[in-house]
């Protein structure tokens, strides 16, 4: 099942998006581009993509240490940057593809961790971890990749964050905790009043299902109306068809059409935002 607290692991019984074998071999060996539903689609093909990042460190406060893994476009001397935030099973190569898509498309493109290291593989254990996660350490860390990527040699100095379900919430929280450039919410909790929404500095994009009962028309519609009355009038909201999850490939909920159109609109946002 998914929820307001996050998504339960069901595998989807439609046919997912494939590509033919030569074009996978291909993409194994670093020789070819795949869309990225395929590459999603296909825990192979993303294993792949995951392990051409890099992994980084940061130093928080307190002596501990955040871990994160970083895509870096090619043939790009400066480039804006996206901080990437994961569902609340944890960092995996999933993310860690989008990641590398968002290279591809130049931008240099940070997957965080917030569970620093650990991984729920059933619903079970992924609840607990999002409700072990310190939220102000979990603020500190987010904050402190915002600053690493706006200081990074390569960096225009930009940065969007970017997030799914329990990772879409953290996606506003971070954009509230620090000025960025950029906010993307991909059904995450909006649930904020005009006071907490005061110091948002960023243009937002939401993408949402009408069919999620928790995330749904009556959350999101007390969002529009708090940022109206916050004065923040950037706000771009889009609604499918569809269910809590949809954009994921390996959930029950998934629908390859609505992903499609939402990653697009994603991607035309970071460029007109970031530059």
């Amino acid at each position: 099942m998914c929820d307001i607290t996050g998504c339960g692991q069901k595998y989807s019984d439609k046919p997912l998006p494939t590509a033919p074998l030569e074009q996978r071999r291909a993409f194994l060996k670093g020789m070819a581009a795949l869309p990225l539903a395929v590459v999603l689609a296909d825990s192979q093909l993303a294993q792949a993509a995951g392990e051409r990042m890099e992994k980084v460190s940061l130093a928080l406060p307190g002596g501990q240490t955040a871990n994160a893994y970083l895509a870096l476009p090619e043939g790009v001397d400066k480039a804006p940057t996206v901080l990437l935030i994961h569902e609340w099973w944890g960092l995996n190569d999933q993310i860690k593809a989008v990641a590398a898509e968002l290279a591809e498309q130049g931008f240099i493109a940070l997957a965080v961790d917030l569970y620093n290291g650990e991984y729920g593989s059933t619903p079970e254990e992924a609840n607990a971890l999002r409700m072990a996660l310190d939220s102000e350490l979990a603020t500190q860390t987010l904050v402190g990749w915002i600053d690493w990527l706006k200081q990074h040699p390569n960096s225009t100095g930009k940065v969007a964050t970017l997030g799914w379900c329990f990772g879409g919430g953290w996606s506003l929280n971070a954009s509230l905790a620090t000025p960025v450039d950029a906010t993307v919410i991909y059904y995450g909790s909006v649930a904020k009043t005009a006071a907490e929404l005061a110091p948002l500095q960023s243009p937002v994009l939401g993408h949402f299902g009408t069919l999620d009962n928790n995330i749904n028309e009556e959350m999101v519609g007390g969002f529009e109306k708090a940022m109206a009355e916050a004065g923040k009038t950037d706000l771009e909201v889009h609604w499918y068809v569809a269910d809590h999850a949809f954009a994921n490939p390996t959930g029950s909920r998934y629908d390859e059409e609505d992903a499609a159109l939402a990653w697009s609109r994603t991607v035309s946002f970071l460029y007109k935002t970031l530059g």
